[in-house]
């Protein structure tokens, strides 16, 4: 690669290290492995751990690659097959988005990492509205999809790693989609948002249903906000900036870029519902983050924030949910509202303001 301009920033690199030496890098490994029904197999695991260090002193991140191939910028980069793959996939939601006639669909995040499936012992009221929702889309003969962020605290294996703010170095060094994970060199696999990109994507309208955790969203809804950024203007060819070359990311960005906003022109509704503070800060937050995204507010009776029983004790909090008719009513108007919205748009009947303008500041 040719020397960087000499107006290009480097990299600050000044933090300390964090390689692990191999005694320690094999005890956390193992320590995976505490249950006695492992013991039958500990020169196995031993093994497994020979191997897993191998890849970690040798920083395999994506250890499965292929050429990149044509319509990349460099076609000879080894690009990882997992990020081709999730390529492909909102690639192929964003045909199905496109197609003219189909029927109009929606997302219902439900954002609550509650269940009754693990510690809580109970469903969240969020899961509730989420399904008095579905009941109107599809009554609206909308087709809905609900996307249940509990699965993070309740299935095993399902996670969504934290984004680690490559936007924040340079935008071109986020990857459209997310090129962090899998990352088997460090132990980051099983992460769930190769398979949410598409949801997004595929989806004409996206219904927001959270609950406030300390004047804030839920973790779980929190670590996808983050790691849809790359919906924001992310980067769509990671050969065009060498995988994760900051340096040359730098310059990609500084001699112009677009910030493409690959999720544009959808549609949202966002309920926000508290015990005692923060639903309005919250609903606010949601909704400037999706607006911010190019995402537009489906009517004014589609974001909604409300509280429930409140300042009652939390363990009667369904049964005020029960006795709450007004404010079911106003779920329902807020799922009306995004049904009637994605439908119009669908038919090319919905008419948004200032739709073709550019903002003369971009992130």
């Amino acid at each position: 690669m040719a020397p960087l301009p000499l107006d290009v920033p480097a990299p600050r690199k000044q933090m300390p290290p964090v390689k692990l030496d191999r005694a320690a890098f094999t005890e956390r490994f193992l320590s995976q492995f505490i249950d006695p029904a492992f013991d039958s197999m500990r020169a196995e695991l031993s093994r497994a751990a020979d191997a897993a260090w191998d890849a970690y002193d040798n920083s395999r991140k994506a250890p499965n690659t292929t050429k990149a191939g044509q319509g990349f910028d460099d076609p000879d980069y080894d690009i990882s097959l997992d990020w081709l793959a999730a390529k492909a996939a909102i690639d192929a939601a964003q045909d199905r988005y496109r197609e003219r006639g189909r029927a109009p669909r929606v997302l219902i995040v439900n954002a609550s990492p509650r269940s009754e499936h693990t510690c809580p012992g109970e469903s969240s009221k969020s899961w509730r509205l989420a399904d008095m929702s579905r009941e109107v889309f599809e009554g609206a003969g909308v087709e809905v999809e609900i996307l249940d962020l509990s699965r993070t605290t309740s299935e095993y294996g399902r996670q969504i790693h934290p984004c680690k703010a490559c936007f924040s170095t340079a935008a071109a060094l986020c990857h459209w989609p997310c090129s962090c994970y899998p990352n088997y060199s460090l132990g980051q696999s099983q992460d769930w948002m190769n398979e949410i990109y598409p949801k997004w994507v595929d989806a004409d309208g996206v219904m927001v249903i959270t609950p406030v955790h300390w004047y804030q969203v839920s973790a779980p809804f929190k670590a996808m906000m983050d790691r849809l950024v790359c919906a924001d203007g992310g980067n769509p060819d990671p050969t065009s900036t060498q995988g994760k070359d900051a340096a040359l990311a730098k310059k990609v960005e500084l001699d112009g870029w677009d910030y493409p906003q690959h999720l544009s022109g959808r549609l949202f509704g966002v309920v926000a519902h508290g015990d005692v503070e923060g639903a309005e800060n919250v609903r606010r937050s949601v909704s400037d983050w999706l607006a911010f995204m190019g995402l537009e507010a489906a009517g004014n009776k589609a974001e909604l924030d409300r509280y429930i029983g409140y300042w009652e004790p939390y363990a009667t909090s369904h049964e005020a949910l029960d006795k709450d008719l007004a404010m079911q009513g106003e779920v329902r108007n807020v799922a009306a509202t995004l049904a009637e919205a994605v439908k119009l748009k669908r038919q090319g009947r919905r008419v948004s303001a200032g739709e073709g303008l550019h903002p003369p500041r971009r992130k």
